[in-house]
C-alpha cells in the first residue's frame, strides 16, 4: 500500500514573503505616479505580511536559511528602497542634488547594513529582542509621519523634521540598542507575551479607526521607551528570559 505523501509546508511562509515584496513593488509604482500616501499604506500592509512569515515558519516547524535570506531581500524592497524613494520624492526638494541624494539614501544604506547584520547574528534559539531598530519599524516611522501630518494638517510634514528623523532612525538601525520583538501568536507563552499581544491588537484596531493620527505617536513612544529602558538596564531582556525559563 502506497503511503500518501504529505503536501510540503515549506512554501506557506514564502507566500507571505512574496506578498511583502509585491506590496513594496506596488508602492514604488504609486510613488512614480506621485501618490505617496497610498504607497505608505502598502508599506504598512507589507509590514503585516513580514511580521507573520517568520512566525508562521517557526509555528509550522519549518524555519530555513533560504526563508531568512528571501525575507531579507523582500525587506530591502519594502522597508529600505521604498522609504528612501519617499524621502527623495517628498522631502528633499530645494536641496542641492547631492545632499538630497545622500539624505534619501540613508534608509536604503543603513537598512541593508541592518539586514546583513541581522542575518549574521541569527541563532537557533531566537532572542526576545532585536539589536538595532528593525527595518520595518524604520519604514513605519517614515510612513506614519507622512500620514500623521497629512491627516492632521493636510500636508506631508515639515521636511526639516522629516530629514532629522531619517538621520536619527538610520543610526538607530545600526546601533546596539535593543528593541523588543512582536509577541508570539499565543496566549500560553506567559503574561508578558499576552500583554504585548493585546497591545499589538490595540494598535491594529487603532490603525483601522484612527489611521495616521494614532500610529505615529504610538510608534514614537515605543522607540523612545525602548531607548530609555536600554539606557537604564542593558540586561533587561536577558533577565526576563531567565525568569521565563525558570517558570
Amino acid at each position: 500500500m502506497k503511503k500518501v505523501r504529505k503536501k510540503p509546508k515549506q512554501f506557506i511562509p514564502s507566500i507571505f514573503t512574496v506578498m511583502n515584496m509585491f506590496l513594496g513593488f506596488l508602492a514604488i509604482g504609486f510613488l512614480m505616479k506621485g501618490d505617496p500616501i497610498r504607497a505608505g499604506w502598502l508599506v504598512l500592509f507589507a509590514c503585516f505580511f513580514d511580521v507573520f512569515d517568520g512566525k508562521l515558519a517557526r509555528l509550522l516547524g519549518i524555519p530555513s536559511r533560504f526563508g531568512a535570506e528571501f525575507d531579507s531581500f523582500a525587506d530591502t524592497i519594502s522597508f529600505c528602497t521604498v522609504p528612501s524613494l519617499i524621502i527623495y520624492s517628498v522631502y528633499v526638494q530645494g536641496l542641492p542634488p547631492i545632499v538630497g541624494g545622500i539624505l534619501s539614501f540613508i534608509p536604503l544604506l543603513f537598512g541593508t547594513i541592518r539586514l546583513a547584520k541581522f542575518n549574521l547574528i541569527q541563532e537557533d534559539d531566537p532572542k526576545a529582542y532585536f539589536i538595532g531598530l528593525p527595518t520595518p519599524m524604520n519604514a513605519i516611522m517614515i510612513v506614519t509621519f507622512m500620514m500623521f501630518n497629512h491627516q492632521l494638517w493636510g500636508d506631508l510634514g515639515d521636511p526639516r523634521i522629516a530629514l532629522v528623523m531619517v538621520v536619527v532612525l538610520g543610526f538607530l538601525m545600526i546601533s546596539k540598542i535593543r528593541f523588543s520583538k512582536f509577541p508570539l501568536l499565543s496566549l500560553k507563552k506567559g503574561r508578558s507575551n499576552t500583554i504585548h499581544l493585546i497591545g499589538v491588537m490595540v494598535v491594529i484596531l487603532s490603525a483601522v479607526l484612527f489611521r495616521g493620527l494614532v500610529l505615529f505617536p504610538l510608534f514614537s513612544l515605543y522607540i523612545i521607551w525602548s531607548i530609555v529602558q536600554w539606557m537604564l538596564d542593558h540586561d533587561r531582556f536577558e533577565e526576563e528570559t531567565e525568569v521565563q525559563t525558570e517558570l
